[in-house]
């Protein structure tokens, strides 16, 4: 992919606003919408997002293969979409979604369900320290 979008249809006020990387795209996370699962990372461009907010469908832009793909339309794991955010800074899309099977390709329910690095940190018996200040708690 070039660092100069292709031509889309997404609506001009919402191309405005999106903070891209150089080469024209920007992160999506994926999150089960009635649990706040986060589902999986991918990435999107204005196409992506055009076809994402018109089908009703999870379409990214795979950086290996150069090309659109639709979530499922292979594995028939499909991601229902129930709604799309900018964050404050409109440069990552989160994207709501009802999925149906596993989300990442391994066949783990999340892509980060298999390389935990920390896990629940700074719970335990009452009183422990979570590391995070008291006036921040």
């Amino acid at each position: 992919m070039t660092s100069t979008p292709p031509p889309s249809s997404l609506d001009p006020e919402i191309a405005a606003r999106l903070k891209r990387g150089a080469d024209g795209l920007v992160p999506a996370i994926a999150q089960q919408y009635d649990t706040g699962e986060v589902l999986m990372l991918g990435w999107m461009d204005d196409e992506a997002l055009h076809r994402t907010l018109t089908t009703g469908r999870c379409t990214y832009w795979s950086r290996s293969r150069q090309e659109y793909w639709v979530k499922g339309d292979t594995s028939g794991h499909v991601q229902h979409v129930k709604s799309v955010s900018l964050d404050c800074d409109a440069d990552t899309v989160l994207v709501r979604v009802d999925q149906v099977g596993a989300a990442c390709h391994t066949g783990d329910r999340t892509c980060f369900d298999a390389d935990v690095l920390l896990k629940d940190a700074g719970t335990g018996p009452e009183g422990a320290d979570s590391g995070v200040p008291a006036r921040d708690q």
